[in-house]
């Protein structure tokens, strides 16, 4: 029997964080890495996958859940992520540091299984998963990680409101991948303190190496996500294998196509729901900027919304 109250309590500490210490966090401090790695601790929701409840959906709510071509992607995306995230949990020397690496890998894990288990729930066939292999460089495959989901995670959130918003699925199934969604927020406020840390720990000598390195990795995630766009609603691919291979976000767009709003108002959710899911945190903390920033300059040329 579940516990509503306690449910509601983990819900509640994994939304609202503060660091229990006075005055400015300076970025690369001691006191920063505490916080940012606190955070993530302290945080954590202790749900299980195998005792969530999946709710009995209806024929037409079912044939759209399984129709999505996102879950081979989805559960392959979180178990490459997992990996590489504990392969560079076990390169770190700071306990600290490592502990919250090591939760972050965890829970990589963990919504791997929550996909597992729902494909799994409401018979979604899923092709082979790949062996998941150690990546050579650990650092660059957990920065790869992070700052894609940096990207993901920020147009997932607004695609996750307008599913909720325009009822294209039962709040009940909405409700259940909460606690996903709201890790997910954690994890890049988690991963771009890190960042900031880790760069002001770095000698002078190796800031701009490691500089040169963080635009490498952009500049692999835009031409990803370039060619991405360009092969989804590709006729000449057009088969369920060639959809299924497409990112998360761009596919979860199209699949929600049928919700009829504009792409502004899309960013307007998006942007809502960055801040929303983000609010309760320390505000001393550093934010999500770069992708924010850029849909925000973008924003700045679209019309206003219509308001029926």
């Amino acid at each position: 029997m579940f516990d509503e109250a306690a449910v509601e309590a983990a819900d509640r500490a994994a939304r609202i964080w503060e660091a229990g210490i006075s005055g400015p966090i300076a970025p690369g401090s001691e006191a920063h890495k505490t916080a940012f790695c606190r955070m993530l601790l302290d945080t954590h929701n202790p749900y299980k996958p195998s005792i969530i409840d999946w709710p009995v959906l209806d024929e037409e709510s079912r044939e759209r859940l399984v129709s999505l071509p996102i879950w081979d992607i989805a559960v392959q995306t979180e178990g490459k992520a997992r990996q590489r995230v504990l392969s560079y949990a076990a390169v770190i020397e700071d306990p600290l540091l490592r502990r919250a690496v090591e939760l972050d890998g965890f829970e990589e894990g963990r919504h791997k299984e929550v996909l597992a288990n729902l494909v799994e729930a409401y018979g979604i066939s899923l092709a082979p998963e790949p062996e998941y292999r150690r990546p050579r460089d650990p650092e660059w495959a957990f920065m790869v990680t992070g700052f894609s989901e940096c990207i993901d995670s920020f147009f997932a959130f607004g695609l996750f409101a307008l599913a909720k918003r325009s009822g294209f699925f039962p709040s009940a199934l909405v409700d259940t991948f909460e606690p996903v969604m709201q890790e997910e927020g954690r994890h890049i406020l988690f991963f771009v303190n890190w960042i900031g840390w880790h760069k002001r720990n770095l000698s002078w000598l190796r800031r701009p190496l490691f500089g040169a390195k963080v635009l490498a990795v952009w500049i692999l995630l835009v031409w990803e996500r370039i060619g991405i766009a360009r092969s989804v609603g590709n006729t000449a691919e057009g088969s369920e294998t060639a959809a299924q291979n497409n990112n998360f976000t761009l596919t979860g767009s199209k699949a929600l196509g049928a919700v009829d709003l504009s792409p502004a108002a899309l960013i307007d959710i998006c942007l809502e729901e960055n801040e929303r899911r983000l609010s309760g945190y320390d505000f001393r903390l550093l934010r999500p900027h770069f992708v924010p920033r850029l849909v925000r300059f973008v924003r700045r040329f679209m019309r206003r919304p219509r308001i029926a």
